[in-house]
């Protein structure tokens, strides 16, 4: 699924620390302006810009109700970001079909070495 902001749109909302903090804040349920304001020790000038890049990049949507503006979490445009970085962890499956032949041979070793000898077990012995 294609969202219409970019990964590079929204990798550059995220990479401020205050953002990313809105954004755990905003995991936590719907904020207004002021009481997101008051998490942070910076001016709502410098808070309202943060909310403003975040809304841009489509990671938060604001409903105005009355005088209050609520800021909710769009996390769908994350999921692109999550989804490029997956890319990077598909190693691990490989690690885990290397372990998997790796256990497979340790065994085989152990079954040769308890099999009972008899007939043309010297031959599998010198091989």
């Amino acid at each position: 699924m294609r969202y219409a902001f970019g990964v590079d749109e929204v990798a550059a909302a995220i990479a401020d620390p205050v953002r990313r903090e809105i954004l755990l804040a905003l995991h936590a349920g719907t904020l207004t302006a002021g009481d997101i304001a008051e998490l942070f020790p910076i001016s709502r000038p410098a808070v309202s810009r943060h909310l403003r890049v975040l809304r841009e990049s489509g990671l938060v949507r604001d409903e105005l109700v009355g005088r209050q503006r609520f800021y909710h979490l769009e996390a769908g445009p994350l999921r692109e970001i999550a989804d490029w970085l997956a890319q990077f962890e598909s190693h691990r499956g490989w690690e885990a079909h290397l372990d998997a032949l790796e256990t497979e041979v340790y065994r085989t070793r152990r079954e040769r070495r308890t099999r009972p000898a008899g007939p043309g077990s010297a031959k599998e012995n010198t091989a």
